[in-house]
């Protein structure tokens, strides 16, 4: 499986039992969702490698307490701590709505009410406090804040996102 073909759920934050249990940290507002997961993908060296599981439960809300296959002592449970967990993107639940994934828009257009379409979704940037898209017009490229207020829709039909933006914030790059 790789990487690209994947989405984060989280990591290995710490052993929870003597008998090998680890407790996996769940990057996701609905950690419900993968309480009675068969497997996931370990990141182990840079390549993700299948861990099946035999008993889960979810443990003090944001944890899911784990019990791998072969996973038997805390010698096997420590060559694991940290590791990031993945699933298949397939797994993601389906977003309506002018709700959605950041890898789901990247290649969509991006178009200003006012101003029509200005560009292409590239990627998008959130190591900065504000999401922003990233967006290349020509050789240039655009940042756009990802505001719940100027998004006005996603139209994944057409593979747009459709923005109100404030005047002045595209033109600036032009």
């Amino acid at each position: 499986m790789r990487k690209e073909d994947c989405f984060y759920l989280g990591k290995i934050a710490k052993k929870f039992s003597f008998k090998g249990e680890v407790l996996v940290y769940l990057d996701t507002d609905e950690p419900e969702l993968y309480e009675n997961l068969e497997s996931v993908f370990v990141e182990h060296n840079k390549h993700l490698v299948p861990f099946f599981i035999e008993t889960s439960s979810l443990h003090k809300n944001d944890f899911l307490r784990v019990r791998f296959e072969d996973v038997n002592t805390e010698e096997d449970a420590d060559a694991l701590l940290g590791n990031a967990i993945y699933l298949p993107l397939t797994m993601l639940p389906k977003l309506t709505g002018n709700k959605f994934y950041f890898h789901e828009v990247i290649g969509f257009e991006i178009e200003d009410q006012r101003l029509g379409v200005f560009g292409k979704i590239t990627s998008i940037n959130d190591s900065t406090a504000q999401p922003l898209f990233e967006v290349l017009n020509g050789e240039v490229e655009i940042l756009v804040p990802m505001i719940d207020n100027f998004l006005v829709k996603i139209d994944r039909e057409n593979k747009k996102v459709i923005m109100d933006l404030p005047e002045g914030l595209v033109e600036m790059y032009l």
